[in-house]
């Protein structure tokens, strides 16, 4: 049965307009909570990245900072990693339906994704926001953990077919009650991941970043009234709701169709597809995934919550880029799927990988499907994510790690705009996803970069050129043998060329071995022995190319050849 998953929405967001607020709020008051709001969010993260204890967040940045009301509309964002946004509101309605006993000093904690979370590895933190005893907002911090239990250090595992062999699972739960630390919880938690430590350090800094969101929407509170706030609040997701309208209207009406295909599910089903039919109907769009493939036995499934995210990603990719991405910039949209499809599975699948695929695969089917209706704002296919993970120990220290690989970070698709940019990440993260200090890396952990640099040849050609992957050699100076897994995408099929653009050249990923012949690395893999002085050859892919290559400039061609872009 297809379910118009709009029927789940926050409750305001199934309104086809704006709900017409009159205010007498004057414009400058309207602009100082609009900033405020935006500057409080971005002080969040700040005070994440600078107090976080793994490399995974206080170097590549792979978290998000959100504002969201009680009514779980998305009222502010700062800007981190998109799917990671998209998905809150979701995670807001199941804290919602669970607790109706929220008092200040409370902290609520989850990370099952069919609790409202994207994957288990998203520990989600909310802190809720009160003026003269009413509970008004909540400030959110979603963060990736190096590690959260399960069969795999690093909580990917191609091997899973339920999510139970993926980690731990945290429904919505207090770990804070009314100010005081639920010791129990805390511990249980800690007990149940390989790295303590990290798991402390990065806990306590989400618990920080979400108080310091709590002071300062206070003060705010404070010196305007939250009366004034919430009145201005109403005014700003009206405006937006009416900008991204003015966009939406100007684009052709019809029915439009795209696909993207996974690669593979580990397992030997391959080529697993996502559907999209978009209608679009004045300064309305409709999203219909329902024809997906169905699920698989893997990681590769979508949770709720993530296929939503993907939803309005690849629509925020299209307005324009001063309409804040809150709410209101989302009502044009409804979203149609099906549950037991690959982007919609049923609980209890694993899906650890869904926060990279298939999300990028759901975004990709939806703006080929749009490039027929508004082909100047679409881009062309990011790369996809090809991710290793290494556990070992660390002969400085005595002491065991995991090493998330965020180098190597793949080419982003051209546009209308211009070529693509390099080494940007993946569409899921569109750059927010940082690729972390190799000198930081090399004194923290046992591993010598002896190679990074552009890889030539790898972005599509086109009128604009994909951005351009990386070549990076990466030598393992353990002194016993680690062991590694991979969870990736994009060795069959590259970044998707748009508009007459080339494809982006696919990954390629080797294990070179001292006294073993080299080979060439899965994507979906767990168990791979990498011996001491062991040495990772990766070839990341490029972004697709965007218009037809004769159009290309001689000039730009030029550029591209005394760059060393193309060989």
């Amino acid at each position: 049965m297809k379910i118009v998953s709009g029927d789940r929405r926050p409750a305001t967001s199934r309104l086809p307009m704006m709900s017409n607020v009159t205010s007498s709020v004057d414009p400058i008051t309207r602009s100082v909570v609009q900033h405020r709001l935006s500057s409080i969010v971005t002080e969040m993260g700040e005070a994440m990245l600078r107090t976080s204890y793994s490399q995974i967040l206080n170097s590549s940045r792979d978290f998000s900072i959100a504002i969201c009301d009680t009514k779980a509309r998305l009222i502010a964002q700062a800007d981190h990693i998109p799917i990671h946004v998209g998905a809150l509101p979701w995670a807001t309605i199941a804290v919602e339906e669970k607790f109706d006993d929220v008092v200040p000093g409370d902290v609520i904690l989850l990370n099952d994704p069919y609790h409202g979370g994207s994957h288990l590895q998203d520990m989600t933190i909310f802190v809720p926001i009160f003026d003269r005893g009413r509970r008004l907002f909540w400030a959110i911090v979603r963060a990736h953990f190096s590690d959260v239990g399960g069969a795999t250090y690093g909580g990917y595992n191609p091997h899973a077919t339920e999510i139970w062999q993926e980690g731990l699972r945290v429904p919505p739960i207090k770990i804070y009650d009314a100010g005081r630390r639920r010791d129990d919880i805390v511990d249980m938690l800690a007990l149940n991941v390989r790295n303590p430590r990290d798991f402390h350090g990065d806990f306590s800094a989400m618990i920080g970043a979400a108080h310091l969101g709590e002071r300062r929407l206070t003060r705010l509170f404070d010196e305007l009234g939250s009366d004034v706030v919430e009145q201005v609040i109403e005014i700003l997701l009206d405006s937006a709701e009416q900008k991204a309208r003015d966009v939406v209207s100007t684009w052709k009406d019809g029915v439009f169709y795209g696909e993207s295909f996974l690669d593979d599910d580990g397992r030997g089903r391959e080529d697993i597809r996502i559907a999209a039919k978009v209608t679009k109907t004045g300064s309305n769009i409709e999203i219909d995934l329902s024809d997906s493939d169905p699920q698989t036995m893997s990681f590769v499934n979508s949770s709720y919550a993530n296929m939503q995210a993907g939803v309005v990603m690849a629509f925020a990719y299209l307005i324009d880029a001063d309409i804040p991405k809150n709410a209101g910039a989302f009502r044009p949209l409804t979203v149609i799927a099906k549950r037991g499809t690959v982007v919609w599975s049923d609980p209890g699948l694993p899906v650890s990988f869904c926060t990279s695929h298939p999300s990028n695969e759901i975004i990709e089917a939806i703006i080929k499907a749009l490039s027929q209706c508004c082909p100047e704002r679409t881009m062309a296919g990011w790369s996809r994510r090809f991710r290793i993970a290494i556990q070992g120990e660390n002969p400085r220290t005595g002491r065991q790690f995991i090493w998330h690989m965020f180098q190597a970070r793949p080419g982003g698709g051209a546009s209308s705009g211009g070529d693509g940019w390099s080494s940007i990440g993946e569409w899921h993260s569109a750059g927010g996803i940082k690729f972390g200090s190799i000198e930081v890396a090399e004194a923290r952990f046992p591993l010598h970069f002896r190679h990074h640099e552009y890889l030539a040849d790898s972005g599509g050609d086109g009128q604009f050129r994909g951005g351009l992957g990386v070549a990076l050699e990466l030598v393992v100076q353990t002194e016993k043998p680690a062991m590694a897994n991979t969870a990736g995408e994009g060795v069959r099929h590259g970044a998707c060329g748009l508009l007459g653009g080339c494809d982006g050249a696919p990954h390629r990923y080797r294990l070179i071995s001292h006294g073993r012949p080299p080979r060439a690395l899965r994507t979906k893999e767990v168990g791979i022995e990498v011996l001491p002085g062991d040495c990772l050859e990766i070839r990341s892919s490029g972004g697709g190319g965007w218009g037809p290559p004769e159009r290309r400039s001689e000039q730009a061609r030029q550029a591209d050849r005394e760059l060393g872009f193309v060989s």
